[in-house]
This record gives structure tokens, sequence and C-alpha cells, in this order.
């Protein structure tokens, strides 16, 4: 039976993958004109994307054969035909992934899978192991089910997954629909009671025991350069896509660097910063080389925005006081976790980006010893800043990439006059307030306090959104237990199931000084706040020279209403403040 023939295009894409529509999107963007999707199925993964974008769809349209033609590929399928100077095949592919290297228990051989298995997995602990978009979309489907999911990635690097994939997986991370241990792969699997236990060789991360493990492994070597690619190629598997052998496999991530410049090389050059083309490889590590001079070598995520990071400098100690700060950097140059761009990046693009951020410390040790200070290395605590209409942040986006052991920019400088300087009483008491992330210098005193054997109450109040913004919630909580003298008050403003409460209600209504055995008394309280401009609500000079408080009220007018000080340049007081942005 005849089909009818819809013309040319000068890229079909089959199957609407996540792999699918972000190459259908970076092609638009790019200024690709005739490009059509063709999918198998009824929907594709992500339907929002197709009219964001304004895609061309054919859906129930299976491909029946993809032939070279007098110009271009021929591709017919169920319902029609048409030609294409390029095809790209990204449809649902159910290849094995390769045998891991270790033996796999004949016990549980039916929970351990090389392809994804036709099952209900709701309320089943899932474990999905791979490297790319297959891990991502396996991760979706089972959480789409209601399982649990823990995906590992074994140190892959997110630039070779699809722009989409790679913002789904974070966001089911970040609304804690799944754990992504981003630098652990098993190391052997295990039967325990009938379930596979999965060891992953390292000791930060427990063996844990699922009720299935899924591997999406592509069984093909991914190629990630067009210098890789016969010239005249036009058949591009993306990812795992069932393909014959004339087909290039691409990476999802580097797929369209390498469409492009094989086949649409009339098009505009991208940008530098997009995708590193091979060209600029050695320029970009010539320039790591240049001005990085450090090593990260802790990159804990207590979800995809908020991040705990250990950094070590190349020479020199890391002495400071408690509550100083040093500076982080990374250069334009590199890759962003999202798609944003700054407006002038190709004159700043061989440029870095530096931040301050106060030091933070882990307090304590695994062990459960107190924290000493380590004079090799810092602590930092940072969380990924979004690109706003105005804005469009440029070091948290990067940051966002790097793994242990990746290089990075420490400022030779520790600064900041927000320390203990003023505590010099053991009895004092001590009071922190802290938004978000501007806890990480309260928890640099806290340590140095608790070593030195304060004796005075100390009390630490943390606001955040949501309780996953609280990274620092099981130590407080350990400190709480260990030392009668400490006392934490996590606050939360988002959670559903929790009645919103301010650092301001909290002075107000006096729960902060019920803490204190004699009171919140200004006459022996030191407080230290850091954070949100708003919470803290710091004064101005009025043109009369009266102070001017900001409405609505921060904790500084509560605070001078109780009959604190604010300490300010030529003014020593008891309440020290840290704007954190």
């Amino acid at each position: 039976m005849d089909t009818p023939d819809l013309g040319s295009y000068d890229l079909v894409v089959v199957g609407g993958t996540l792999a699918g529509l972000s190459l259908a999107v970076q092609a638009r963007e790019a200024g690709l004109g005739r490009l059509l999707i063709v999918e198998p199925d009824e929907s594709v993964a992500a339907p929002e994307v197709v009219g964001q974008h304004a895609l061309t769809v054919e859906y129930q349209a299976p491909v029946l054969s993809i032939e070279p033609g007098e110009v271009g590929m021929v591709v017919t399928t169920e319902r029609f035909t048409t030609t294409a100077t390029a095809v790209a095949l990204a449809d649902r592919a159910e290849l094995a992934s390769p045998s891991p290297d270790y033996p796999i228990p004949d016990v549980i051989a039916d929970r351990v899978h090389l392809v994804p298995p036709d099952i209900d997995l709701s309320g089943s602990d899932v474990l999905v192991v791979g490297v790319d978009d297959g891990a991502a979309e396996e991760a979706l489907r089972v959480a789409g089910m209601g399982g649990g999911v823990v995906v590992s990635l074994g140190g892959a690097d997110l630039a070779h997954f699809s722009r989409l994939a790679s913002r789904k997986l974070l966001r089911l991370e970040a609304e804690r629909q799944a754990t992504i241990l981003w630098s652990a792969q098993p190391a052997a699997i295990e039967e325990l009671g009938g379930f596979p236990m999965v060891d992953f060789g390292d000791r930060r991360t427990p063996s844990l025991q699922f009720d299935h493990v899924v591997f999406r492994v592509p069984p093909t070597p991914l190629v990630t350069s067009a210098g890789e690619v016969a010239a005249d190629a036009a058949l591009f598997a993306i990812g795992p896509a069932p393909v014959d052998d004339q087909a290039v496999h691409l990476s999802p991530g580097e797929a369209w660097d390498v469409i492009r410049a094989l086949r649409f090389g009339d098009l505009p050059e991208p940008p530098p910063t997009t995708h590193v083309p091979g060209g600029e490889v050695e320029a970009i590590e010539a320039l790591r080389q240049q001005h990085y001079n450090a090593t990260i070598t802790r990159f804990d995520r207590a979800h995809s925005d908020l991040w705990l990071l250990r950094v070590h400098p190349d020479r020199g100690d890391t002495t400071h006081l408690a509550g100083q700060y040093a500076s982080l950097g990374l250069g334009y140059w590199e890759p962003r976790v999202d798609a944003a761009r700054e407006s002038n990046l190709d004159d700043v693009w061989e440029k870095l980006i530096r931040r301050s951020y106060s030091i933070s410390s882990p307090i304590i040790e695994a062990s459960g010893y107190l924290a000493e200070d380590d004079p090799h290395e810092l602590e930092f605590y940072v969380v990924l800043v979004p690109p706003g209409d105005d804005r469009v942040p440029g070091l948290t986006p990067r940051l966002a990439l790097k793994s242990p052991g990746d290089r990075i920019f420490l400022g030779t400088k520790v600064a900041g006059r927000y320390t203990l300087a003023h505590v010099t009483d053991p009895q004092t008491q001590i009071l922190y307030l802290a938004t978000g992330t501007g806890e990480a210098p309260h928890n640099a005193m806290l340590g140095e306090l608790l070593r030195k054997g304060h004796t005075g109450t100390i009390i630490s109040v943390v606001s955040v959104r949501y309780r996953r913004d609280l990274a620092y919630d099981g130590t407080h909580r350990q400190l709480a237990d260990r030392f009668a003298n400490y006392h934490y008050l996590p606050l939360v403003t988002r959670e559903p199931d929790t009645p919103k409460r301010y650092i301001q209600e909290t002075l107000r209504d006096g729960t902060i000084a019920g803490m204190f055995p004699g009171g919140l008394d200004p006459a022996v309280t030191h407080v230290f706040a850091c954070g949100n401009p708003a919470m803290l609500g710091l004064p101005e000079a009025g043109s009369d020279g009266e102070v001017v408080f900001p409405q609505p009220e921060g904790v500084a007018e509560i605070l001078a209403g109780m009959g604190f000080t604010i300490d300010r340049r030529g003014v020593t007081g008891n309440v020290h403040f840290e704007e954190y942005w």
C-alpha cells in the first residue's frame, strides 16, 4: 500500500523520548527550519516541550524502514514517507545492557534486570544503574509507578545526558522522589533474604538492599566528537536506540553538536560555552591550569540544589577565624547546569567568576568526636541560584556540574570581621539566627566554642523553606543530645504539614527567650544573625541622623527594642550581622 509523501525535512527525529525532544529543541534553537519528530506511540516523554518550542510531531507512526535515497535518507512509516538530510533514532530502546563484571547469584536473577522489567514496580525499592538518558528515563518510569528510586551514576558526566533528561533527573531528586548516588557504582551484588544486596565498594556509600536492580548502560560505546564520525554520516542513534550497523551512536548530551557539525555546517556557530567543541578542549584545559589553584575533595548533595563541599588548596594552609569567608571561582568557559546564558558571555569567556562564601564546618566527625580545624581544606555550604528575569547567576550553575577531584579557584586571602572576637567570657549566652546557608559561619563558630568548653547556653535557630534544606539537621540534633548547653531550633516556612514560622515571630512571642535559663538578657548575650536581608532588617541613617529600620520588621529592630545594641562601625554592640547576598 502506497503511503503519502510528506516531502523533505532537514532533520527527522524518530522517537519523542527525552533525548529526541532535547535534540529537536536544540536544532530549533540553532535555527534549523524543517524539523519533524516521528513518534511510534500516542504521546511523547514531555508533551509540554512540543508547544513551548513549536515542534511538529507525527504520532502513531511506527517506522518500517530507513534507507538511503537519491537525496538524503528516506524514512517510511506505516502512515507516510519522507526524506531528510539527517535522521536521528531516539526511540525507546529495550536493548540489553552489558552484563556486569561480577557474578549475579542465580536465586536473585529475576530481580537483576539488563532490560527494563515489564512488571509493576509500585511500592518497590529499585536501583537504576546507568550513565546517560537511559538511567534518567528508567528512574522517571519507576517513580511514575510509585516506586522508590535510587540512581547510581558512577561519576557519569551530566554532559552525556540530554538537557531534558538532566533537568528531569535533578527535579526528581529535588522533589525527593529519587536519591542520586553521583559517584557510587555497584561493585558487587549478593543475595540476602532473597533480595539483591548491593555493595558500592566505598566507605561513604553503605551497602543497600533493593527489591530490583535495573541496568540501563549503553551496549555500544558512544561517540563524543564529529572527528570520530565519517563525514558522510546521515543516520545517527542517540543513546541506546535499536539500529543497524550503518548508524553512528552518539551520547544524548553531545548528539546535536556532532550532527550539526557534519550535516548543518552552514548554521551560525554556537556560543563557545554551550557545549565544548573538540577544537576548544585544549584551550579550556590551559585556562584551567592557568587559573585554578585548588581541588574539590568532597561534594555532598543534600539535594540537587544544596551542597556541602570541601576544597583543598595546592599551596599554603587554610588557617582562619571561625566566621570568616573565602572566595571560590570558576571560569565562564565551564558548562552550566541550566540553559541560561550571560548576555556578555563572548567578552568574559576567558575570565573567572568569583564569589565569597563563609567557611562552614562539619562540627562533628563521623567518629563522634568534635571536628578539629583541618589546616589543609575548607568546607563550604552552597545553594544553587536559579536564573531570574533580571539576573543570570554565573558561579553556582557551573559549580553544580562539579565532582570530587575537579579543579577550582580558591582565593588566597581569608577575611571577615564576623567572628567571635567579642565573646571573651565562656559563660556568655550565644544566639545564632540564620536563614538557609547563612548558618555556615555559625557552624564554624559553634564548633570552636564547643571545642573550647564554652559553658554558656548556645542556641542555633535556622529558617529554611523545606525540611530537605536543613543539610546540617542531623549534626545539630546530635550536638543537642551530647551537650546540655546547646539547643537547636529549625524553622520551615513552606512545608504543607507544618505551620509557617519566621525567626522574627520566635523573638516576638518569647519562644527563643524561653530557651535561655535567664531569658534573652542583653547584659549576658551576644546575637549573631546571618542570611536574608529581609530577616536581618539592618537600619540606615535617616536624613536627620536618626536610625531608620526597614519594613517589614527585621530582627535588628526587634532586638533593639529589647535593649540590645547593634554592632556597627564606631559602635561596639552585642548584635552582629552578616548579609548573605
